[in-house]
């Protein structure tokens, strides 16, 4: 006989109640208060201090250049890995990239990958936390200035290093991979040589955040200062599907316009991180990213993985690909002392509290659908356990209005199937399994079946 509980997520806020039960697992918030602004200021001034990390600019010198800064990066990994007995391994993801817009001549690149292997030889999920140390000044082909990127995009390489420095500690069923790229300014080619790679490879990315432009609180020109909020970009209509006028048909004939798997890792994210950090307030953008603008998060999209973007609430233009100098009394150049340490703090606990739920949780449920045999006012689902990794513990079945933007309701499930008294013309509905720590996966939109 199935059980039948209605659970409302922690992020809700009841009318008819004062009371929000927030529920952590113990071996996450540890890892999460681990986290150190400090360890992220001195990476991020390290960062800086080799002057141009220009994706073009000098690979010879131990002191300056994109060559020394990957090669420093690279060393850092390495000393982490040190910390996790054997299971975390650090290498130099090297490709050469042929002439483009802006790329003056064929050049070999190097993105830093450390790779923390999960436990469960069954469990092939990978997750990916990236930000790309590569920077620029106002001149994309000017490779000669000082170009201290210290947000754009220390801040998100930063990220991933702390994050790699903590969790390489831990241990997960599935892998996780910390990576810092190359040539994101010049036209994303780190990100979609590791994207490209991953498809050939067939790795099983299960999601992939990218952090990029995490480190300001405060907007240039509506002088808003905001030290809760930071955004995350989901794509809606997925970016392989574009490809396919019958996809496209078949997304919205099922309404399923707003929930891609992007979005639907969006929400979890808002769900997940909020739970862990203090004071922070997760905005779901519903854009693949800012406005005509993108991001390494687009590299793994176009081949078919789950992706987001990480970006602060409110940017400062003129630290971004600005020449150091001062007009009119204002200052102009990404420096180090215009970035909120703490706040990149805040933004990694969120990144760490979500990589480590969904390593630590049981794979998606498999083969979810909506039963449309029959007309009804109630709704039917069904599903399958997923056959690799553990087994979960139960499902979660997810509901929401149409017009609401995050899950309202939560039905915990033993069993793999339920009818709902609420009407799929009325309600959205999606599936996730959860292990007996609470551990959740991503949710799955269902499909009709019959």
């Amino acid at each position: 006989m199935k059980k039948l509980l209605l659970i409302i997520p922690a992020f809700v806020i009841l009318r008819t109640s004062a009371q929000t039960i927030i529920k952590q697992d113990n071996s996450i918030k540890q890892m999460v208060d681990e986290v150190s602004s400090k360890n992220i200021e001195a990476n991020i001034r390290k960062l800086v201090s080799f002057k141009s990390r220009h994706t073009l600019s000098d690979t010879t010198s131990k002191t300056e250049g994109s060559g020394a800064a990957r090669n420093w990066i690279k060393a850092e990994m390495e000393k982490y890995a040190k910390e996790s007995t054997g299971r975390m391994t650090v290498e130099f993801d090297t490709f050469t990239q042929p002439k483009s817009d802006r790329i003056d001549k064929p050049v070999k690149l190097k993105n830093v990958l450390a790779i923390l292997k999960g436990t469960d030889p069954n469990d092939t999920r990978v997750y990916i936390v990236s930000g790309h140390y590569d920077s620029r000044v106002s001149d994309a082909m000017n490779t000669n200035s000082v170009e201290p990127g210290a947000n754009d995009d220390a801040s998100g390489s930063a990220v991933s290093m702390e994050l790699a420095r903590v969790m390489s500690k831990w241990s997960f069923p599935s892998t996780i991979i910390f990576m810092c790229v190359v040539g994101e300014e010049q036209g994303i080619y780190g990100s979609a040589n590791v994207a490209k790679r991953a498809k050939a490879e067939k790795w099983n990315v299960d999601a992939m955040l990218n952090n990029d432009i995490v480190g300001n609180t405060h907007g240039m020109d509506n002088d808003i200062k905001d030290n809760k909020s930071v955004r995350v970009f989901s794509e809606g209509v997925p970016t392989t599907a574009a490809r396919n006028e019958r996809e496209i048909s078949a997304l919205i004939s099922r309404g399923g316009e707003n929930d891609s798997p992007s979005r639907e890792l969006a929400r979890y994210i808002k769900e997940t991180a909020e739970r862990y950090v203090d004071n922070l307030d997760v905005r779901l953008i519903y854009r693949r990213d800012r406005f005509l603008r993108g991001g390494d998060h687009t590299s793994f999209q176009q081949q078919g993985f789950t992706a987001v973007r990480i970006t602060e609430m409110n940017e400062d233009f003129t630290r971004q690909h600005q020449d150091i100098r001062t007009e009119k009394g204002v200052d102009y150049g990404d420096l180090p002392d215009f970035v909120d340490f703490n706040y990149v703090q805040k933004v990694a606990r969120m990144n760490l509290s979500v990589l480590a739920n969904l390593a630590l949780a049981p794979a998606e449920p498999e083969n979810v659908g909506v039963i449309t045999s029959g007309l009804t006012n109630k709704t039917t689902l069904k599903w399958e356990a997923p056959k690799a990794g553990k087994k979960p513990a139960a499902y979660y079945v997810l509901m929401r209005e149409t017009i609401s933007p995050y899950w309202e309701k939560k039905f915990y499930v033993e069993g793999t199937g339920i009818t709902l008294d609420y009407s799929k013309d009325n309600y959205f509905f999606a599936v996730q399994s959860v292990d007996d720590k609470g551990h959740e996966s991503l949710p799955v939109y269902p499909k009709p079946v019959r």
